[in-house]
């Protein structure tokens, strides 16, 4: 294929994204049963998405309807999503499948006919699949990636050794197929069926532990330290408040990655909090000394699994470590709930404050789904894939290393 009928197959794709008289037509209206190819992700009927979620095989947070919903109507630079959307063969209502999506042109800046899972505001794009149909869900996506005109379809951040791999595996080599890793990292994870104490010892040691209490002790000296978790309406909308301002307060507000830098990310982080909280996904946690909260955290909830949003904290109580005294609450906050059996930090690798005191792992790639047997156009995708990222990781190490020089941090 040409490099021209590459660019023509890709706006095809953009033209079902963005064009399509449902996308005009469908602002809060349901499409029901869903459409061969894209659909705009606002007219997925919530009730169907709200199942599906309830009885996904594996879980994702950042994919919940309250969540996603508010990203796409509000979020700086994510709004405008479509969704593959996967329903059962028989065409009794309902969805078995969901992953929103974009182009690879918005995705990446490169006009590829391939489809890639949408960010969430959140690092984790494993779709939603029923647990019951699982293998069915993961090939009725790639069946309306393939309606859509796309030659791949490209799971961002992907959860390597999870349930959905395992049904996108199983419907690949029906085919004979199979998956693509682009690249691949470890994050931290909390086992949560563990004794909190046993693991923060083991993990941190007892002469660090000892100089947490230190500090600790010395928080206290400006008031009770106190740990809290809201979820109640009334609370929610004021606690996520507080996250923001204390987010916009340290160095995310300097290199103006805070939240509360934009009207619409902050516009989407209020709605996201309120909504989920409302449906019992979201819990704010903060950590206080008297009167004074020094770090707050935005928890999302999914099935058996929880998910560490954004941490804020107050820098000048840096010397006490609040960001790293909020985590410890929150370990025995989570440990000591039976609802919740992991937590994924949705952290970078190597992060320096979650690492050392969650020393369990998730697996985490960027995976190319090919969608036909022997295309040609899939080695030009990952090849293409592969030279942006050699390119751009390079800069993007020197980039985050004058940031750590300019704003003071290790």
């Amino acid at each position: 294929m040409s490099v021209f009928e590459m660019g023509k197959t890709a706006q095809t794709i953009r033209r079902d994204v963005s064009e399509t008289p449902a996308r005009k037509a469908a602002t809060h209206r349901a499409v029901q049963p869903y459409q061969a190819g894209l659909a705009p992700l606002e007219a997925i009927a919530p009730e169907h998405w709200r199942t599906l979620a309830d009885h996904a095989v594996e879980p994702n947070g950042y994919y919940l309807a309250e969540w996603e919903l508010a990203v796409n109507g509000c979020a700086e630079g994510r709004t405008g999503a479509s969704a593959l959307a996967a329903a059962p063969r028989d065409e009794s209502p309902g969805l078995i499948g969901l992953l929103p999506v974009v182009t690879t042109r918005r995705a990446y800046g490169l006009p590829l006919p391939a489809l890639v899972s949408a960010d969430p505001y959140g690092t984790l794009g494993t779709p939603l699949l029923s647990r019951d149909m699982a293998e069915e869900a993961a090939a009725g996506l790639m069946r309306q990636a393939r309606a859509a005109g796309a030659r791949a379809l490209i799971l961002r951040d992907m959860t390597l050794d999870g349930a959905a791999m395992v049904a996108f595996n199983a419907a690949l080599s029906r085919g004979g197929l199979k998956p693509h890793i682009l690249h691949r990292h470890a994050r931290a994870m909390l086992d949560a069926t563990r004794d909190a104490e046993t693991l923060l010892r083991e993990a941190l040691g007892s002469k660090k532990l000892k100089e947490l209490r230190r500090q600790r002790n010395r928080l206290a000296d400006h008031g009770d330290v106190v740990f809290t978790s809201v979820t109640a309406p009334d609370e929610i909308e004021r606690a996520v408040e507080t996250f923001l301002t204390l987010e916009a307060s340290g160095w995310k507000g300097r290199r103006g990655t805070a939240l509360a830098r934009s009207d619409g990310d902050a516009a989407f982080a209020r709605r996201a909090v309120r909504d989920a909280a409302a449906r019992g996904h979201c819990e704010i946690v903060t950590l206080s000394a008297g009167e004074t909260p020094v770090a707050s955290a935005v928890v999302l909830r999914h099935l058996d699994r929880a998910f560490y949003f954004k941490l804020g904290v107050d820098e000048r109580f840096a010397r006490y470590s609040p960001g790293v005294q909020l985590t410890l609450e929150l370990t025995r906050h989570l440990c000591a709930d039976p609802a919740i059996a992991t937590v994924d930090s949705t952290a970078a690798p190597g992060h320096p404050m979650i690492d050392p005191i969650w020393r369990d792992r998730l697996a985490i790639g960027d995976v190319l789904i090919p969608l036909r047997p022997r295309d040609p156009m899939v080695a030009i995708i990952r090849h293409a894939l592969a030279l942006r990222w050699r390119i751009r990781a390079p800069a993007r190490h020197v980039l985050q290393f004058i940031r750590k020089i300019r704003e003071g941090r290790p």
